[in-house]
């Protein structure tokens, strides 16, 4: 009996040591189509669309780093209008390819990978002088997706405001954020930064941008919310302001485990 028991217990281990082995190892894909349908000759993306190693290694890879999922391009766009193209092309292709938008890269499983398709850069739209809009009177500001928390927080500051919900960590991208959820510290009293949010334009399946809210295309608006990137693009925010407090009291509190 003893003996059985033994070797039960180091089968469990064995089988236990297989699990961590398997979840600590890079799930790899390859790239299998020698190019992204023809597109790289289209003129709408001349210039934008590379298929570079460094870029496609780049994009493969996540902040988990538990997969490595290889695109066939990545596209670099200037305007969302870029975008839209490039959705509207994938619906009127037979097959339709693979898209993905990617903020600062900071998910864990591969959710902004695109196997054989392509990754959209969402941060090469980032322009220093636009795409953050305050308004003190309405208490909100209008942010394009891909900029990062800490910038818009550091714009909001100018005016006496910040948004009422955070992340912990503030350079993530506001379009990759609405697209979990943008849990923190704060979220038992203001709610995840899902909570937060008046407005949104999205990129639909179909290429189109769509203006949506609670009270307005409120199927996609909380579909795209919370949505892992799976029901559109995110590219403008309209996110609740407050006026920002001129001090913030900090604890730290330490316990020990019970004896």
């Amino acid at each position: 009996m003893a003996s059985n028991s033994f070797r039960s217990q180091i089968h469990l281990g064995v089988i236990i040591i297989l699990i961590i082995i398997t979840l600590l190892t890079p799930i790899t894909t390859y790239n299998t189509s020698p190019q992204p349908w023809n597109i790289l000759s289209h003129n709408d993306f001349a210039g934008k669309l590379t298929t570079a190693s460094s870029s496609i290694e780049s994009a493969a890879t996540d902040f988990g780093h538990v997969t490595k999922i290889f695109p066939s391009a990545v596209l670099n766009p200037s305007s969302v209008e870029d975008i839209t193209d490039l959705v509207k092309l994938s619906y009127d292709s037979q097959p339709s390819f693979t898209l993905a938008a990617r903020g600062h890269g900071h998910s864990h499983r591969g959710q902004a990978s695109a196997k054989d398709g392509v990754v959209v850069n969402m941060r090469s739209m980032v322009n220093r002088d636009r795409g953050i809009k305050v308004s003190r009177t309405g208490l909100y500001a209008d942010v394009d997706a891909a900029w990062l928390w800490i910038e818009v927080l550091n714009k909001t500051l100018e005016l006496g405001l910040t948004p009422v919900s955070w992340t912990d960590y503030l350079y993530l991208t506001v379009g990759g954020t609405l697209s979990n959820a943008g849990i923190s510290g704060q979220t038992f009293r203001y709610g995840p930064q899902i909570t937060n949010v008046q407005e949104m334009d999205v990129i639909t399946g179909k290429g189109e941008i769509a203006t949506c809210s609670k009270y307005m295309n409120s199927d996609l608006f909380f579909a795209a919310l919370g949505g892992l990137g799976q029901f559109g693009i995110i590219t403008r925010a309209r996110i609740k302001l407050e006026v920002a407090p001129k001090r913030a009291k900090w604890f730290r509190f330490l316990s020990h485990p019970p004896s």
